[in-house]
């Protein structure tokens, strides 16, 4: 207890002579972040594979899995967005899926004095603007401590319902969701068990790495809220770890909302991305029954 209360008097006592130092000129800065994205093929019908077989899988989807980010930010404002990249031709166009609650594959705008939060996704070849509130994370603070780089970052925890399709519940020929089947009598309790499963959302923790040393309420895609920018972070099977940090750069892209796309809110975006899962999976047994 004596050592979490040093701990806590040395984190408010950094932010405070950062703050100061801070409020005198406008601050601005660009965080690099490499993710990665952990995938058990077993989960999505995969058991059936070669070890070595799912190593080439796992080789061909490493572009989806493992990405660069870019975060311009200011004490106010961010942008995060993935960095572009030559791709090589696979017949389409478009940044793929996320596996999971980590993070988002289309840009994000935050505006924390405005409590706004603006998001570009393409789905099933349809562009969306993610027009919503920016909506606390209710942060528990830790007193443990670890070195990123050259500062001294400080563990917070929280944990929130997975939003949309959840790929980790809904897998399209999942071994879990084969022998659900084998297990119900009819395709009427079949269903039954997978509304009743879709019903109550999935809780993810979330674990985040921060630094008062940079008192900034940012952090990589949808994540703010603690006393200095987020450096590292793990949401359910993705992790985001700074790797590169430019403070006040002489030049820096303007951070603005973003602007095409359908406007959308979080919500009906969810529902639209849930719905059409759903249809894809229904077709999906529908052609394995035949």
């Amino acid at each position: 207890m004596k050592k979490q209360s040093i701990s806590l008097y040395i984190t408010i006592t950094i932010i405070f002579l950062i703050s100061n130092l801070l409020t005198a000129q406008e601050f601005k800065g660009i965080a690099t972040y490499q993710t990665k994205t952990t995938l058990k093929l077993d989960n999505f019908g995969g058991r059936q594979l070669s070890e070595q077989q799912k190593k080439q899988m796992m080789e061909r989807m490493k572009s989806s899995l493992e990405k660069t980010y870019t975060l311009t930010f200011t004490q106010s404002e961010s942008m995060y967005k993935e960095d572009e990249k030559l791709e090589v031709a696979t017949g389409g166009r478009g940044r793929g899926f996320m596996f999971g609650g980590g993070g988002s594959s289309g840009p994000v705008y935050k505006n924390i004095k405005e409590k706004q939060l603006t998001q570009e996704e393409e789905f099933l070849g349809k562009q969306f603007l993610i027009q919503d509130s920016l909506k606390p994370i209710q942060w528990k603070m830790g007193s443990e401590s670890k070195q990123i780089g050259q500062y001294l970052c400080f563990k917070a925890t929280a944990s929130k319902p997975v939003e949309g399709f959840d790929w980790q519940r809904n897998r399209l020929g999942s071994d879990d969701e084969n022998k659900d089947a084998e297990k119900a009598t009819d395709s009427t309790s079949a269903n039954k068990e997978v509304e009743e499963k879709e019903e109550t959302p999935r809780e993810i923790e979330i674990v985040a790495w921060y630094t008062p040393q940079l008192a900034v309420s940012q952090g990589p895609a949808e994540y703010w809220g603690l006393p200095g920018l987020i450096l590292e972070l793990s949401a359910d099977n993705t992790t985001m770890l700074c790797t590169k940090i430019i403070i006040n750069p002489r030049e820096v892209e303007e951070i603005k909302p973003l602007s095409k796309g359908k406007v959308v809110t979080k919500e009906e975006y969810n529902e639209i991305m849930t719905t059409k899962m759903k249809e894809m999976r229904e077709m999906y047994r529908q052609r394995r029954n035949n």
